[in-house]
């Protein structure tokens, strides 16, 4: 028999896939889920005996979360990235780790056929199907729902008729998680007009009152918390996770411009990832320079589009990572935050490479220890130069 890996989640669209690629194509199905930190073990047994329940050959979980972090979050984090200046890619960013860690699966194992749940409907299918494409081009793509173009109620009716009865009730909200925040998907995200209600987010508000966390970072990477050093930055965002996700904040609506150009809305929750984004980008303000600054906005806004759009492995993305890295030379300190519920804000910076340095001169002070008022006057003038020149030139005095 024909080999086809299928990257399984253990909902709807995959049960199908299992038994409808094994009954009706006769191929021996190896599930796999990759991980990238949503799922507890608990979660993970039960979604291995729900494929087993379904007939498969073998079940795989793919454990992605350290190279999810060292491949994507950390540049994630050194751009301060943030889609539509709203949005962490929570979920965007974690398919790329997912579906090349099912490639490398279908390859190790020398599948025939790799196999997705994704719709016609969405952002997946192209983030999955590209990956593949790239990754294993020899190997065929099956894609049953959105080449069968199938609805729900045929999907569970098909199972039920092969006695599967599995609780496929569809659940209000749909939830996906991983480290980096969660999505939320409901009704009221299918208008312009609504936004989810307190009960929709998974993670809800037990802590009251105001707290200070400091996080401590090292060359760009998150190594502490109150304190306390993390060898691996996957532990430390764990950390501020548990604590900041006690308020309730990172939440947010996201609107933006899908891969098959439709508009999309989606609600998330990213307590840490939002918490560390901003963190570390005022740590940035006080240690990079303007133009650090001002050329670092410009590459992460493109690479978070294209890492959204599933082009991880364009060769571009390394040149990106390797200017996002280099930058982060001397961005290194403490930044302290103060949470509140459902929201925070920056409280202040502690580093050795502050440029807000008052041996320099102090902002808004009438003296200053590096220059004197005539070395500003004669600045002033050369500074504008060719502006006076071009409207002199051109008689421009009044424009």
């Amino acid at each position: 028999m024909k080999k086809v890996v299928l990257a399984f989640s253990g909902g709807l669209d995959t049960s199908y896939c299992a038994i409808y690629l094994s009954k009706e194509m006769g191929l021996e199905v190896y599930a796999a889920i990759a991980n990238t930190g949503g799922f507890s073990e608990k979660e993970l047994k039960k979604i291995e005996e729900r494929a087993y329940g379904l007939g498969v050959k073998s079940f795989k979980c793919l454990d992605v979360t350290q190279t999810y972090y060292e491949q994507t979050i950390r540049y994630m984090v050194y751009g301060n990235m943030l889609k539509n200046a709203t949005y962490p890619l929570s979920v965007s960013a974690e398919r790329i780790s997912q579906a090349t860690a099912i490639a490398h699966y279908a390859k190790e194992i020398k599948a025939d056929f790799v196999c997705h749940g994704s719709t016609g409907a969405g952002n997946d299918q192209v983030r999955f199907d590209m990956i593949f494409n790239t990754l294993i081009p020899e190997i065929p793509i099956i894609a049953l729902i959105r080449e069968k173009r199938l609805s729900r109620e045929e999907e569970i009716a098909y199972l039920r008729g092969h006695g599967v009865d599995f609780d496929f009730k569809k659940a209000e909200y749909s939830i996906n998680q991983g480290i980096w925040g969660t999505s939320v998907g409901g009704k009221e995200t299918l208008s312009s007009d609504t936004t989810l209600p307190e009960e929709a987010y998974p993670t809800q508000l037990t802590k009251e009152g105001s707290e200070d966390i400091t996080l401590t970072f090292e060359k760009g990477e998150l190594k502490g918390v109150n304190g306390t050093h993390f060898d691996n930055p996957v532990d430390a965002i764990l950390k501020v996770q548990e604590i900041a996700g006690a308020y309730a904040v990172g939440r947010g609506m996201h609107i933006g411009d899908t891969i098959i150009g439709i508009k999309g809305r989606v609600g998330f929750e990213a307590a840490a990832p939002m918490v560390i984004i901003k963190a570390h980008h005022m740590l940035e303000k006080h240690v990079l320079t303007k133009w650090q600054l001002f050329w670092k906005d410009q590459i992460s806004a493109f690479y978070a589009n294209y890492l959204h759009e599933g082009q991880y492995y364009d060769p571009v993305m390394r040149d990106m990572e390797a200017m996002l890295e280099s930058s982060q030379k001397y961005v290194t300190g403490d930044v302290i935050v103060r949470l509140h519920p459902y929201y925070f804000d920056m409280v202040g910076i502690r580093s050795e490479h502050d440029l807000m340095n008052n041996d320099f001169g102090s902002y808004g002070e009438v003296m200053n220890n590096a220059w004197t008022g005539e070395d500003v006057k004669g600045f002033g003038k050369i500074f504008g130069n060719q502006t006076m020149m071009y409207r002199l030139v051109n008689k421009e005095n009044d424009k």
